[in-house]
């Protein structure tokens, strides 16, 4: 993959490269609860819990009114995030640091940079990637951080559905695994949960017809939670400091979706999601503390 020279268009959005949101929110226990009964946890939380690695998705969400939704479900673009004009938008990964674990009941807020803004040519087209910072601050300071990735895409030139991604040398050894199967009611129950009105997660006719996807595409903050969560059982004491992850093909619902893990030393964990005609789909790696 080649970066291009930035054409007019680039140039423009380089003025959002700064920019910067503000969300303050507390974290209650229903959002935390309700993600719980979903993934068929049984233990309730109350305040003063740490609320597990990733959950935090459930909160700092944005409400845009129904008439500033495109035709996908997304907010119209040019407000915070970039007016980027290929169709296709999707999370490709994220890179997560904790200072300290997020308690339940605690007021916090979270401030959101628009770090960078890149166009690069790839194998189906055009692609602008997106780098956006997120600074979670509690009553002592920064308490997390993450970078999240977002890349704007084109449409499919192929007639039919898009084609996975195969990879054939993902290393399958595995200290411990989970299988489920990924249905609309979990992407629904998901996409109101971080009140998320992309269509690709809900309606079938949109994300087969309009994008060329054989099916519900399964969230992939979703599947990184899964991961993390595989990992969260086996260590449920352990303190969280890292987490990183990078989205390498679509999961369609009512597919088997296969999570892996393994140590690669005392404290990082690898983890992986697989598809069930065995091509990964995520691949991830965490760094623990079980002192």
């Amino acid at each position: 993959m080649t970066t291009s020279n930035p054409p007019t268009q680039l140039k423009s959005l380089h003025d959002w490269i700064g920019r910067q949101e503000h969300h303050d929110d507390c974290l209650t226990v229903f959002p935390a609860n309700a993600l719980a009964s979903s993934l068929n946890d049984e233990s309730p939380f109350i305040e003063g819990d740490a609320l597990p690695a990733l959950w935090h998705w459930l909160y700092f969400l944005s409400a845009a009114k129904q008439s500033e939704l495109g035709q996908d479900g997304h907010p119209h673009r040019g407000g915070f995030l970039p007016p980027v004009s290929l169709p296709r938008r999707m999370w490709a990964g994220g890179d997560l640091q904790w200072y300290r674990p997020l308690k339940m009941g605690e007021n916090l807020r979270r401030v959101s940079t628009i770090q960078s803004i890149e166009q690069k040519q790839g194998k189906t087209g055009e692609l602008v990637f997106v780098k956006v910072l997120h600074e979670i601050f509690d009553a002592m300071g920064l308490a997390m951080q993450e970078v999240h990735d977002i890349v704007y895409r084109d449409h499919s030139r192929q007639q039919g559905p898009v084609p996975f991604k195969v990879n054939d040398t993902a290393d399958h050894s595995h200290e411990f695994s989970q299988e489920i199967i990924p249905d609309s009611v979990l992407l629904f129950r998901y996409s109101a949960l971080t009140f998320n009105g992309h269509r690709i997660h809900y309606d079938r006719q949109y994300a087969t017809e309009q994008e060329g996807y054989p099916g519900l595409i399964v969230h992939g903050p979703l599947v990184a939670t899964l991961l993390a969560e595989l990992l969260r059982k086996q260590k449920p004491k352990a303190r969280w400091l890292s987490f990183r992850f990078k989205a390498l093909a679509p999961m369609i619902d009512n597919q088997v979706l296969r999570l892996y893990g393994r140590a690669i030393d005392a404290t990082t964990y690898a983890l992986w999601a697989e598809n069930d005609q065995g091509s990964m789909t995520m691949s991830a790696q965490a760094v623990i503390d079980e002192s």
